[in-house]
């Protein structure tokens, strides 16, 4: 049986004696819940009382949703060791503010639960931690699988992988695409944007967030100013809240916005953004274009290899906190990716056949930041595959 490596994580430490709530956050379908379970399932055969519970709901209540479930997991707890799963959590009103007085009250019983809590939007989750449970908690991120996840568990080999990317709940329609597709699109995004974002937070203009989401996915890896976003978008917003709007659909996993790499964090943050979709199944379930397209259209195919490069790096660079990613341009001259730890910088190129690999935009980068490094990936440089299983660190071993 396949299991992530977050299992090993989560097991070791439900059983450490100094708890902490285990919170388990991700996007939808990257296998949050089965984890859990698979560690549930550990857990129980030592003889310790299981409680799940999902509040993943159209209406899953209160404070009261949790306090049931938590006050039945006591009684069990009397007799024997016992843990307590919340899935879906920030879907419950007050859920933060409710679990943190109940916490506090297990530090005085003989036999504490153990709680686990599950949660598919990264921003309401860090709300409710950040606000309420300060120094009560440990996190466990799970992001979009790697190939080498896809690999080991369904035999997804690259040219798979650029296509349906790393969800495993679709793995098995790969040899439907108009299946696979259904899926991503009405089970994966549809509900991550009217279920994750829409119930959960208020969008004045959900039409443009919808919108948004859709040309990150037509045009990926391409780097527009908001004004001009407003534009392509036809909709009267302004620049703020498209902001706002690419920050909420950060949260639910499904794009994100790179900035641009600078000396200066204002100059940073006030950049036109690179719009990243964060699994390239995204970018094949919304143009509709499966492996055959891959191989006869070989542009296509090389901006699939460069969201998915930007894909896996962003994960990482967000799991581990030690680097930072970015990209560079300058007069319609561009570094796919910057990529930078404490002391050292590294420029990277995803190599696309079709348009015939340039250097100029890596050298007038160099000259710009002459600290900076150099790597190409794909064509004769750093081989795509090598590159998806590569963690930021190993780019400066």
């Amino acid at each position: 049986m396949f299991r992530k490596p977050e299992y090993k994580v989560l097991l070791k430490r439900i059983r450490e004696p100094s708890r902490r709530i285990q919170v388990v956050s991700g996007p939808r379908q990257v296998g949050k819940t089965t984890m859990v379970q698979q560690v549930l399932d550990s857990l129980e055969s030592e003889s310790n009382a299981i409680i799940y519970a999902s509040a993943d709901l159209p209406a899953p209540g209160g404070s009261a949703w949790i306090e049931e479930r938590w006050h039945a997991a006591r009684i069990l707890a009397e007799k024997t060791g016992a843990v307590l799963a919340l899935d879906e959590v920030q879907k419950v009103n007050n859920w933060s503010e409710t679990v943190k007085y109940l916490w506090d009250e297990e530090k005085t019983r003989k036999n504490p639960l153990s709680v686990v809590l599950l949660g598919s939007s990264a921003l309401l989750m860090k709300e409710g931690l950040t606000e309420s449970l300060a120094g009560r908690f440990e996190l466990i991120r799970m992001g979009h699988w790697s190939i080498s996840e896809m690999s080991e568990a369904f035999g997804m080999d690259l040219e798979q992988y650029l296509v349906f990317g790393g969800y495993p709940g679709g793995a098995d329609l790969i040899g439907d695409f108009s299946r696979w597709r259904s899926y991503i699109l009405d089970s994966l995004i549809e509900t991550s944007i009217s279920r994750d974002i829409l119930m959960m937070v208020r969008v004045d203009k959900p039409v443009l967030l919808r919108k948004l989401f859709m040309l990150a996915c037509e045009y990926p890896c391409r780097i527009v100013s908001y004004t001009k976003m407003l534009g392509q978008l036809h909709d009267a917003g302004n620049t703020t809240t498209l902001a706002h709007y690419l920050e909420l659909l950060q949260g639910a996993g499904l794009i994100t916005g790179l900035q641009k790499y600078s000396g200066s964090q204002v100059r940073k943050r006030g950049s036109s953004p690179k719009l990243l979709p964060l699994n390239t199944a995204l970018i094949s379930a919304v143009q509709g274009f499966d492996q055959m397209h891959l191989k006869e259209n070989p542009a296509y195919r090389g901006r699939l290899a460069e969201a998915s490069v930007g894909s896996q790096l962003h994960r990482d660079t967000v799991s581990s906190g030690e680097h930072e990613l970015t990209y560079w341009n300058a007069g319609g001259d561009e570094v796919d990716y910057v990529l930078t730890d404490r002391n050292r910088v590294l420029g990277l190129e995803v190599y696309s056949g079709s348009r015939g690999h340039t250097r100029r935009g890596m050298d007038r980068f160099r000259r710009k930041y002459p600290e900076a490094e150099a790597l190409l990936i794909g064509g004769d440089g750093l081989p795509i595959e090598k590159a998806l299983r590569m963690k930021p660190s190993e780019y400066f071993a």
